[in-house]
């Protein structure tokens, strides 16, 4: 399944409208926000269909799966349909439903306060639900989606003492050969590592510290992430959707097929071939140069990225306020 698929879904008190991209969508929040009220809309749709007095419009089918049996329901669902999953349906934590849902073809909407650590989805797939003053009282109450975690880059530091990156591959290799003799650069070898070694920054005195990581797979680790960062001002984070997405974007590897997949990535990412946006644009990028001397490889970065030349382009992507500071 790929594409954009907008979604509205109402009854005679309320209306719900938003748009889905990618094949995970996260939905957090406080209780009484419309989280659950949502789900069971969906869920009455399904089981009296009109008589439900409830309306859905959608390119696809939207349903419900939850409870002890959700393998099978899984099995029986349409190809390609969008599967909603409400809160409290502890299955959704396993590595089995991540296969599952890898394996599916499906596009996701979890409603949960969990972080889903065995799930790859992005920071900028975490939606809370407000309402909104578009119908007045007369009216269904109309909520839409907002993103959790913004996409502001911090720029009140001068410079960083210390840059830790997820990886200790390709991304790595890059941002240790542009810090400055000044910049400790450090991998972190996994997003479950990266809080841990904040901590350690911290009590050792090597802040300001700046993260790089993937944000198309960050989306588990950012609650507390972000939390650590409402009582420090010396942490910042830099989540471009994956190294070899900064490489694509620098304009290194042209063609119209490059452009078309940036512009639109979701038209071309089939989720039942790629768990998340960083597996595609990893498969992109070595393909797109495999016969050429930018040829790419995630376990050890080809010496050609690290010339004048390509290496200001992957640096000119980088906002200003990041790359001034390594």
């Amino acid at each position: 399944m790929r594409g954009k698929y907008h979604i509205h879904v109402s009854n005679r008190a309320l209306s719900f409208d938003f748009t889905l991209s990618r094949n995970i969508t996260i939905i957090c929040g406080d209780s009484a926000t419309g989280k659950t009220t949502l789900v069971d809309m969906i869920r009455e749709y399904e089981l009296q269909g009109t008589d439900s007095a409830v309306q859905i419009s959608c390119e696809k089918p939207c349903v419900v799966v939850e409870g002890n049996s959700w393998k099978r329901q899984l099995r029986e669902l349409e190809s390609e349909s969008i599967v909603f999953i409400d809160e409290g349906n502890r299955f959704v934590s396993s590595q089995e439903f991540a296969e599952a849902a890898q394996n599916s073809g499906n596009y996701y909407v979890i409603v949960t306060r969990e972080n889903l650590y065995n799930l790859p989805y992005s920071v900028t797939e975490i939606y809370g639900i407000k309402s909104s003053g578009k119908y007045n009282s007369l009216r269904p109450v109309y909520h839409e989606l907002y993103r959790v975690y913004g996409e502001k880059v911090d720029d009140s530091c001068n410079i960083y003492n210390t840059v830790i990156t997820e990886d200790s591959h390709s991304g790595f290799q890059f941002f240790k050969d542009v810090c400055s003799d000044t910049v400790t650069c450090v991998p972190a070898d996994g997003n479950s590592n990266i809080l841990a070694m904040i901590r350690k920054a911290a009590a050792e005195n090597t802040t300001p510290c700046l993260i790089i990581a993937d944000g198309s797979a960050f989306g588990a680790f950012m609650a507390q992430i972000h939390m650590f960062m409402e009582h420090r001002t010396d942490v910042h984070l830099y989540l471009p959707e994956s190294f070899e997405w900064l490489i694509l974007t620098s304009g290194l590897i042209d063609g119209n097929r490059v452009r078309d997949i940036l512009e639109t990535p979701e038209k071309y990412i089939e989720s039942s071939q790629y768990f998340s946006w960083e597996q595609f644009f990893t498969a992109t990028l070595i393909d797109e140069t495999k016969d050429s001397y930018l040829r790419y490889q995630k376990s050890s970065l080809n010496p050609a990225y690290l010339r004048k030349r390509e290496k200001e382009a992957i640096l000119a992507v980088i906002p200003k306020a990041i790359r001034e500071n390594l």
